[in-house]
Formats: C-alpha cells, structure tokens, sequence
C-alpha cells in the first residue's frame, strides 16, 4: 500500500476524511508505530479504502458507530457488536437470534427531522465512525466539510464508503462506480482496522464455499423466471410501485448478481418516472413471472420490536391483496400464480448476505434448494441449508 500524501483537492472532495486520516483520529508519532493495515494492538497503523483514502489509527477502536445496517453487520459478524454503539434504525438484528447476538442500540438517530445531527455524532463518542463523510455533505445542505473535519478531529476518525447503492449524481461525478469497494473488500478493510484478521479470513473463506456450493447446484438453460423488482416503499393500494434494477451497482443486489439473475430483469430498459415510479398499466405491460418486493423480508420487523420476525399476514395486506382487489393488478401473472414474494432486505454484511444468497436460492429454484414457506421465510430447514451455522456461530464468538 502506498505511504502517499492525499492533495488539497482529494481532501475537499472526500469532505475532510483524508485530512482525518493524516492526523485527526488521535494520532501521534509513537515508538513502535506499525506498518499500514497492520494492527498490533499498541501503536498506530493505516489503512486505505477509497474514498477515504489512508485513515492512520492509533489503536484498534474499542467503539465505533455506523449509518448502513451493512457496516454494523459486518462489525458483528467478526464478533464485535459489542462496540457497536447505534440506534435502532442502523441497527441489524435478521439472524441474530440464532448467534445470541445482542447489543445495545438506544442512542438517538444520527439523521434527525431532515439533517444530521451533529450533537449526536459528539454523544456517540466513539473510536471511528464507519460511515462515508461524502454522505454527510451530500445529503444535507446545512453540513460541510468543517463539521466533518471537526467531528473527525475531536471524536473519532470516518473510515466507510456508501456502497449499498452506487448510482446518485454525486457519486457518479466523484468516481464511485468504478472504485467503491464491494462488501467483502469492505470488509475486509473492516476486518484490518478491528484486527480481526483470523475472523476476516473465516468469513471469506465461507462465503467463497457457500458460492461454490451455490455455483455447482444452479439450473442449467433459460427457464429462469422474469423478475420484477419493486422497492419496499410502493403502495399497491394506491397503484404506485418504484421499479429498482437488478444490475445496479452496490451491495444491495448482491445476491441477484451471485445468482445470476441479472439478465432475468423484466424492467430493464422499461422507462419510468422519478426513483423508478410507474404504476398498474406499465406493470401488466411488463408482466414479470415474479413480483419481488426489496425488503419485504424485514415487514413486520419494526413493529415486532425490531427482532427481524417477518409478517406474512402483514405483507399480504401490504403488498399481495391489493394487487389482488385492483381490476389491473389481478390480471397479472405474478399474482394469479402467487408469485408476489417478500425479497432480500438491501442492507448486508457477510452474516446477513450469507442467508440471504440461500434464500433468494430458494425463492428462485425451489425444485434444486427447497420451497420457502412464508410463515417462516428467514431460516431454510436443516436438509436444505447451504451453510453450516454452526460455522458460522464458531467465527462469530472466535472459535476458529
């Protein structure tokens, strides 16, 4: 890794995490001092990740926060929830409870009425935010890079990338699709920065086994079904559905594009209006053989006390009837042949995404990988899982 120094206009441009690195997360020229990426539990070490570029520490942080349930995923998945310091709205909680996973996440919200809060990134007090500082600037009017450089400087350093979905303007003009990290070699820096390495390793070294096995098993030919995949925020019963499309980049369609589902897309190059919006008549127009609903698999999760216990009788009543009880909407295919089904929810780190690419195995090859039955969608039976959970549960608690 290079020792480079970042330019004035790669610190404006990443909203002040470079400087951060430099010299703003606590850093000192102390005896002892490591190379980049090379935690030793005393002195300080770097390391690099765009767009932050290298981010110096000077210690392994003992809390850190985030804003994308996916980053908070991954801290858990090596084992470290426990300094996870967070809310409820960035807190991932989907199979935890088969891990005994548990934390804390009480803290107020760091997106409050519109705006950042900068208070609340203060009372998080933490060693590190995994956050991206781009986001900060570009998605609040009223922030800018001295409130980054003055967080970073008297809290704690941004080491992250808003990688779930790489397609907004601001992220085109700053170079995002072509150099945002994917999830595992995000968190795989991650995994550096927490001196997790044997954990890091483990993980990848499992979602490379559960790829294979995955690999080996798909279906050969073109009988794949059309997929017609609608954000969690439609409203069927007000005939407004927002397309998304399966070969946009960012971890959120990670499991699509493991699958290779991509090509299965019934809205790719279909015109639609702001954030995708069209309605019943462009649906029917398409008539995709399934109708899946990004996030659906997280429905009745926040009413439910945020435990991640999907609804079925909820998602009906969501999504599924009123499709059913619309004079267009009944004639669709997906719907005569009930094939409106609840998709993969679009924040994952390796924990999540693991049973995520077994589930979306399942919703899209039941005859290979077992029938999902909808009562109880987030778990395969015990003759039907893809990876070993008892694995999983040894790196978690570091039993490798």
């Amino acid at each position: 890794m290079s020792e480079r120094k970042p330019t004035r206009r790669e610190m404006l441009q990443y909203g002040g995490a470079v400087a951060a690195g430099m010299g703003l997360a606590g850093c000192s020229d102390l005896a002892g001092q490591s190379g980049p990426g090379t935690p030793t539990g005393s002195g300080s070490y770097t390391v690099e990740m765009f767009p932050v570029g290298e981010v110096e520490f000077d210690g392994v942080p003992e809390s850190v926060t985030t804003y994308n349930k996916g980053w908070a995923d991954m801290v858990a998945s090596l084992g470290q929830a426990s300094k996870l310091r967070t809310d409820r709205l960035s807190a991932p909680t989907l199979f935890y409870d088969r891990f005994d996973i548990d934390y804390e996440y009480d803290y107020p919200p760091l997106w409050q009425d519109g705006g950042w809060s900068k208070e609340t990134f203060y009372e998080r007090d933490v060693d590190a935010f995994l956050i991206d500082p781009n986001l900060l600037t570009n998605w609040d009017d009223n922030w800018d890079e001295s409130d980054t450089e003055d967080i970073a400087t008297k809290v704690g350093s941004f080491f992250g990338c808003h990688n779930r979905r790489v397609r907004g303007q601001w992220q085109q003009e700053l170079g995002y699709p072509e150099n945002a990290p994917s999830m595992l070699e995000a968190f795989d820096k991650v995994g550096t920065v927490l001196d997790e390495r044997a954990r890091t390793d483990a993980w990848l070294d499992l979602h490379e086994e559960l790829q294979s096995t995955v690999q080996s098993r798909l279906p050969d030919g073109d009988d794949t079904p059309s997929i017609g995949l609608i954000n969690g925020g439609s409203s069927p019963g007000q005939g407004e559905f927002y397309v998304l499309y399966l070969e946009d980049n960012g971890y959120e369609m990670k499991p699509y594009r493991d699958l290779g589902l991509v090509d299965d897309d019934a809205f790719a190059g279909v015109e639609t209006g702001q954030y995708g919006l069209t309605d019943y008549e462009t649906m029917l127009e398409v008539d995709p053989d399934i109708i899946l609903v990004h996030w659906g698999i997280t429905t009745g999760s926040v009413t439910s006390g945020g435990d991640g216990a999907f609804d079925a009788e909820q998602f009906r009543a969501e999504y599924v009837e009123p499709m059913e009880n619309d004079e267009v909407g009944s004639e669709l295919t997906a719907v005569q042949e009930g094939r409106v089904l609840p998709g993969p929810t679009a924040e994952q780190g390796p924990l999540i995404n693991a049973f995520q690419t077994e589930l979306t195995a399942r919703l899209f090859f039941p005859e290979e990988f077992g029938e999902v039955d909808l009562d109880a969608p987030l778990d395969a039976p015990e003759s039907e899982q893809l990876f070993d959970r008892q694995r999983v549960a040894d790196i978690v608690n570091g039993d490798i």
